[in-house]
């Protein structure tokens, strides 16, 4: 009898599930890559797209991000807008932008380039992240332009400690060398983004690891685990992914490795993207 109503409610399960994917059938055509693994033969330089920024992005990740977390007309939050990427796969995609950047020209250099656009609202705040009263008024003076309560989605790709230095600025992240001050000041900054989510919104980290005097440093993992123990969230996803046009290392692969091969450390190709769910 028991083993019955088990069959039974197995059955049931399957002809829903079935039942679902018949009604939806762009599951069965779309590019939206729900592998934990992201393989990328290079970075895309369509549209406004540039690779003329140490350390930005690939725009294939905000894109497949921005497209499975969120819908047309709704608001992504970057908390470091760096050269623009999300922001452009948003204007692509016709979703409205909320960002943040302490650098003065690359924010120039991205409202020159954003001067054309009619399908979205956005806006870029001069503003460090860490400062929750700036943050603060940044961000509703941002709501309040793009005439929304909260944002659907928020993404982050910040700097990997100290690493590449973007800026001269004292509130720079990337010259931090310290790695708990660097988690205090990335918990700050999460903090205040974190607000401004509407609940059971979707958020995720982009970062990799750093190689600090002769010893590997999990940096994404020490984010990841920042994240865990202090927001109310659930981990959604650790994704791998891998590009074999890093710009830092075009032209030079054979250098590096016979560098690594006559050395004991492994040559650095991953990004972690940790996606989490709100729950406050």
């Amino acid at each position: 009898m028991k083993m019955d109503l088990f069959i039974y409610k197995k059955k049931m399960y399957c002809d829903r599930i079935f039942s679902m994917l018949n009604k939806d059938e762009n599951w069965k055509t779309t590019d939206i890559n729900p592998d934990s693994l992201w393989i990328i033969d290079k970075r895309d330089s369509s549209g406004k797209h540039e690779n003329n920024y140490h350390g930005n992005f690939i725009p294939q990740i905000p894109n497949q991000l921005i497209r499975r977390y969120t819908n047309k007309n709704d608001t992504v939050l970057e908390l470091f807008t760096g050269s623009g990427t999300t922001l452009f796969e948003c204007e692509k995609l016709e979703r409205h932008y909320i960002g943040f950047d302490i650098n003065d020209e690359m924010i120039q250099y991205i409202n020159e380039k954003m001067a054309d656009t009619q399908n979205i609202h956005f806006r870029i705040n001069n503003c460090d992240v860490c400062d929750s009263e700036k943050m603060k008024l940044s961000t509703e003076q941002s709501l309040k332009y793009i005439n929304v309560e909260n944002v659907d989605f928020m993404i982050a790709h910040p700097p990997y400690m100290d690493i590449v230095k973007f800026t001269n600025k004292k509130e720079d992240l990337s010259h931090i060398e310290n790695l708990d001050i660097f988690l205090d000041k990335m918990h700050s900054a999460l903090d205040n983004g974190l607000k401004y989510l509407k609940k059971n919104g979707y958020f995720a980290i982009v970062i990799g690891d750093v190689y600090k005097k002769s010893e590997v440093i999990p940096l994404g993992f020490y984010l990841m685990n920042l994240i865990k123990q202090n927001f109310k969230v659930k981990m959604k996803g650790i994704i791998v992914k891998n590009i074999e046009g890093n710009r830092g290392k075009l032209g030079s692969q054979g250098i590096w490795k016979y560098r690594a091969l006559n050395s004991d450390y492994f040559l650095f190709k991953h990004e972690y993207i940790f996606v989490f769910k709100k729950e406050f």
